[in-house]
């Protein structure tokens, strides 16, 4: 006589089963995936799918199906970030929140600021550019130029009062 199957929709069965195939099938994925709570997501998934279709699952294939649902839910996810990148690229290339006021201003902006760089002596242009562009500090900047940080600091002030001249008080350097 055949010996009947378990069924999963019995808590114990299901139990077992969840103890049995859990880290496993936990290892798998984040095998896969690389993010542990990522992995024990998409498992812990399964099993609450498992749950719900315990009628249908035949216990002696529950291990491959187990598996074989991780492995399809991990590349659902992929699929849909996928999608979600293709559609945040098309949107960032096509949105605009400036209006064009605004960035005619931003632009005759730029042009009155490199005019007026070009203005200042050589000596505070290379540190301003130096400071400002190039993000360096003054003691970094001291030791490109061999001065000390003392005169760093005169030649930027320097640099700072004629840019507010040329500019306009308004703006702020």
């Amino acid at each position: 006589m055949l010996e009947k199957e378990p069924s999963i929709c019995e808590e114990e069965t299901y139990n077992e089963l969840f103890r049995k195939y859990y880290a496993s099938a936990t290892k798998y994925i984040y095998y896969k995936c690389g993010n542990l709570h990522q992995a024990e997501d998409i498992v812990q998934n399964v099993f609450v799918k498992i749950w719900k279709l315990c009628a249908s699952i035949i216990y002696s294939k529950a291990k491959s199906y187990i598996f074989s649902a991780c492995k399809n839910s991990f590349l659902n996810e992929i699929e849909h970030k996928k999608v979600v990148l293709k559609h945040q690229k098309t949107l960032g290339n096509n949105t605009n929140y400036e209006s064009p006021d605004f960035l005619i201003e931003v632009d005759e902006f730029r042009v009155k600021l490199k005019e007026a760089i070009n203005t200042l002596n050589i000596k505070e242009r290379e540190v301003f550019l130096l400071s400002r562009v190039e993000d360096k500090t003054y003691k970094e900047i001291a030791e490109i130029t061999g001065l000390t940080v003392k005169a760093i600091e005169r030649r930027m002030s320097k640099a700072l009062k004629e840019l507010r001249e040329v500019l306009g008080k308004h703006i702020k350097i």
